[in-house]
């Protein structure tokens, strides 16, 4: 009998070793990763966040012009400068076609934000931009205060001096309120990609205007960002087409 007991000691105790050798060996096997990535190191500060309102023609484009500046973290498109309240894209009332810029002010400046906005449609043309007529699609500048009113109104000075043989029309303004358009208007140059929206994971509409990721995939479809950026995107895409990976996480 009691040798009996000492075989069943022996036996628990022979289990006892597998199962902690079993579990040591799937120890091993679990991958720790050097680095957990920090994606706060990604976010600017909120004190650096400042925001810009330009209009410069049809906003469709306007909102992809500034998609693939360092720094720019998201645009909406949206309806400034008149006097009706909550306008629509069929019912502008006085409203200029606009785009909001988020920035981080440590990345970007306003007066990098100036450059672009002049080099991007023709400030002389009056009531219009290109094929596009009327008041919703004129030039201006909404300003947040007496140094963006500097900024601002010395730049138009600048650029005057370059157009000596006619009038930049460039209205400069305060900025009153601003009203984001329709849904079916933010990121319209991406939508028109569905494989990139797919790419991305299909984001709602609220979550795709507040995407930076969406924003300067936006003016990448434009073909807007500047060539080495829209080279490093195409390789990325590329790079995921070909891995089969079918979420577009970061740019």
């Amino acid at each position: 009998m009691a040798v009996t007991e000492k075989n069943v000691r022996v036996h628990r105790f022979l289990l006892i070793i597998v199962l902690i050798l079993s579990l040591v060996d799937r120890a091993l096997c679990i991958r720790i990763p050097d680095r957990i990535p920090d994606s706060s190191r990604d976010l600017p500060d909120q004190q650096c966040l400042k925001t810009a309102v330009f209009a410069l023609g049809s906003f469709w484009r306007s909102e992809a012009v500034f998609g693939c500046l360092p720094g720019v973290r998201r645009t909406t498109v949206g309806y400034a400068g008149g006097s009706k309240t909550n306008p629509e894209y069929r019912s502008l009332g006085d409203h200029a076609e606009s785009v909001q810029v988020e920035y981080d002010s440590k990345l970007t400046s306003f007066r990098e934000l100036l450059d672009v906005f002049w080099s991007s449609h023709d400030p002389r043309q009056v009531f219009g931009q290109g094929p596009d007529v009327g008041g919703q699609y004129r030039s201006i500048i909404f300003t947040n205060g007496s140094e963006e009113s500097r900024l601002a109104t010395a730049s138009k000075e600048k650029e005057q001096t370059i157009s000596r043989n006619s009038i930049v029309t460039t209205q400069i303004t305060q900025l009153g309120t601003f009203y984001p358009a329709e849904a079916d208007h933010q990121k319209f140059e991406l939508k028109r990609k569905p494989f990139l929206l797919q790419l991305i994971g299909n984001l709602p509409e609220e979550g795709l205007r507040r995407s930076s990721l969406a924003t300067k995939l936006n003016g990448y479809v434009a073909e807007l960002c500047p060539p080495k950026i829209q080279r490093q995107i195409d390789a990325k895409i590329n790079d995921i087409i070909k891995k089969g990976w079918p979420i577009l996480r970061e740019l």
